[in-house]
């Protein structure tokens, strides 16, 4: 392999790719990126088994072809160091990669290509295309509400639905739930439900925000996402998606509506004093007013009330302060919608300004 790029050529699909490249791996490979280097250029891959980035760069003189794995945390070390504008100089001599750029010159250890765990072409796979803002969209109205390392491992991920032309992500951890749908015109994909792990979902947010399309590739196994030059591949995990539907409350009449912004800073002014551990608040609910009650084991505590709009049944119910804020943080609009049953149902959180969002929050007993 021998080819001449510029740093920024090299440096850009680097940093695309590195977000799942660990430094302490059981396999010494997956600490590693792939260079593939030919006539159509460079392409980099980075793997940790469950999702793979794969991006392209451009090549100013290519020599020879050839394929090997350099440490990618090193790599880019290297082509951050570099001033910008350089020219890198790539050759592979023998297992020793040497990069050169002026006077300046590096010699990196190298795996054999053929270790590298390659994800293979999806098969059985619906597509469908959306904008960045869209994808974006649907992970961060609901990603929050994943579990983290939950023995029901089909909760430590996001569920996409596709189906009756729209495409749903729903999260939860058992505790809550989020909820976002957009509808799909003119691309009707047969109802499918699979579940994203926890990291494939927080990288490919990391990669969302440009202007260009993305190609959605959904097959039984896998997930691909395809943005401009960088290919994002997870596998997806093995399990069925409890029955969400089930748990969204109906609400009839008690019905709050507030500001949002002035309820969540009463929320976060009672968080203070709240148990450190549980996280619980009281929300005593009274015609046109709600008192805000939080205490911990010292025998501190907060008190607050909110001017709200409601004419329901006076209630008293418990809350995780956590869940309560992180719903009205991820919801638009100036207000909010709280629709309650009674004490010992859920809480559905909607707004105006957010349509096809909705979260869940189950009561606490305090």
């Amino acid at each position: 392999m021998k080819f001449t790029t510029s740093r920024a050529a090299l440096l850009k699909p680097l940093q695309a790719v590195i977000g799942v490249v660990e430094r302490r791996q059981t396999m010494p490979v997956l600490a590693n990126v792939l260079l593939a280097a030919s006539q159509k250029g460079l392409e980099i891959t980075g793997t940790d088994l469950e999702v793979e980035l794969v991006a392209h760069g451009g090549i100013d003189k290519q020599e020879v072809e050839g394929e090997i794995t350099v440490p990618g945390r090193k790599l880019l070390d290297i082509c951050k160091a570099l001033p910008d504008g350089a020219d890198i100089r790539v050759v592979l001599e023998g297992d020793r990669l040497k990069l050169r750029s002026g006077r300046t010159q590096f010699v990196l250890s190298t795996l054999p290509a053929a270790d590298f765990p390659v994800i293979e072409d999806l098969k059985t796979a619906h597509t469908l295309e959306l904008s960045q803002d869209e994808l974006l969209r649907l992970l961060e109205k609901t990603h929050f509400a994943m579990a983290q390392q939950d023995v029901r491992y089909y909760l430590n991920g996001l569920m996409l639905e596709t189906g009756q032309k729209r495409i749903r992500a729903v999260a939860t951890d058992g505790h809550r739930l989020a909820l976002c749908e957009l509808p799909i015109t003119g691309q009707d994909l047969p109802p499918q439900q699979v579940i994203i792990p926890r990291k494939g979902v927080l990288e490919l947010q990391r990669l969302l925000g440009g202007s260009e399309p993305v190609r959605l590739a959904i097959g039984s196994n896998h997930v691909r996402a395809t943005i401009g030059d960088i290919r994002f591949t997870s596998k997806l995990i093995d399990g069925r998606f409890p029955d969400y539907e089930r748990v969204i409350p109906k609400p009839d009449g008690n019905r709050l509506e507030a500001d949002r912004d002035s309820f969540r800073a009463a929320l976060q002014r009672a968080a203070i004093l709240s148990n450190e551990k549980y996280r619980g608040i009281r929300l005593e609910l009274c015609d046109d007013a709600v008192r805000i009650q939080a205490n911990n084991p010292d025998q501190e505590e907060a008190r607050d009330e909110v001017a709200v709009a409601y004419k329901g049944e006076r209630m008293e119910i418990g809350f995780n302060v956590n869940y309560l804020l992180d719903a009205l943080g991820a919801v638009d609009g100036e207000q909010v919608t709280l629709g309650l049953i009674d004490p010992n149902s859920s809480c559905l959180i909607e707004s105006e300004a957010s349509p096809g969002v909705k979260y869940v929050v189950m009561p606490m007993r305090l």
